[in-house]
């Protein structure tokens, strides 16, 4: 099993001693750090289900989105330390609430510490919620313990990829973890409206770009036999703090519809859209250590 020293768990491949202190691109020590876990309603429906998932949100982040909403935390540090056994005590009283599943997000840089957690299997199904940026053989660790892949596939673009989020080899880098996440859990599998495994792929619709959209749905729709994999394609792009035209106004409804029209046409009827009301930040959660403390 990894650890931290000589970190390499993600495609920043630092190499630096975290155990002894060391920060690379993640900017987090060698310990599970998490600013809040709690019953959360706000994911796709066949994730929420009725009585919410178990979301346990993970400090941290190996990429640098200029339009996080959740910066205080994937760059500002915030979070407090847990390990494994605490972690496990989280999971379990997250299930006997009513979680439906348990949800790791942007769980990448704990693995270390989140896999002995994972130990033994969990009885609701485990989600791997990420930004699509992981590596193959990182998520080989996690076969068998993750039944739920839900993943980003951002860019088609690298050079976007580079500007928005400080990865030059994003679309073939998550593109390999896509396949790898299919090749672990196959076509996708609802009960009850639940999905209790398989491969479910977000992509935001940003304001000035749909070319990378239209060709994101386009890999995708190559990628996988058709109904195999779920799409959910999100409408709820705001701009946070100063951003650079056209990264400084929401979404339009002709960008979003011209999006949707592509999916449908590339023959992704498996999935997930928004209304455009979706781009507002009163969901977000409070990062206030509820759960965690």
């Amino acid at each position: 099993m990894p650890g931290y020293e000589n970190c390499t768990l993600c495609p920043r491949q630092c190499g630096v001693d975290r155990a002894a202190g060391q920060l690379g691109f993640c900017r987090m020590p060698g310990q599970v750090q998490a600013a809040r876990a709690m019953l959360h309603f706000g994911e796709e429906p066949p994730i929420s289900g009725a009585f919410g998932t178990g979301a346990v949100f993970f400090s941290g982040c190996t990429l640098r989105c200029v339009y996080c909403q959740n910066r205080e935390i994937s760059e500002g540090g915030k979070g407090r330390p847990l390990d494994s056994g605490r972690l496990r005590a989280i999971f379990e009283r997250l299930i006997d609430e009513g979680a439906q599943s348990i949800d790791l997000v942007t769980p990448t840089q704990f693995l270390p510490d989140i896999l002995p957690a994972l130990m033994p299997k969990l009885p609701v199904p485990v989600v791997y919620n990420c930004g699509g940026y992981e590596q193959v053989e990182t998520l080989r660790l996690l076969e068998g313990l993750v039944d739920v892949y839900l993943p980003d596939l951002k860019y088609a673009d690298n050079a976007l990829a580079v500007k928005l989020s400080r990865a030059p080899d994003y679309f073939e880098t998550a593109t390999a973890a896509l396949r790898e996440m299919y090749r672990q859990v196959g076509a996708a599998v609802l009960e009850d409206g639940q999905l209790t495994r398989g491969l479910l792929v977000r992509h935001l619709v940003l304001p000035g770009h749909l070319d990378n959209s239209l060709r994101v749905i386009e890999w995708l729709a190559e990628a996988f036999p058709k109904g195999d994999v779920l799409v959910s394609l999100l409408s709820q792009y705001v701009p946070m703090g100063e951003q650079e035209p056209p990264l400084d106004r929401r979404l339009t409804a002709e960008e979003y519809a011209g999006a949707v029209s592509w999916l449908e046409l590339c023959g992704l009827k498996n999935g997930y859209v928004q209304d455009t009301a979706a781009a507002t930040t009163k969901y977000l959660p409070v990062f206030d250590f509820e759960g965690i403390e």
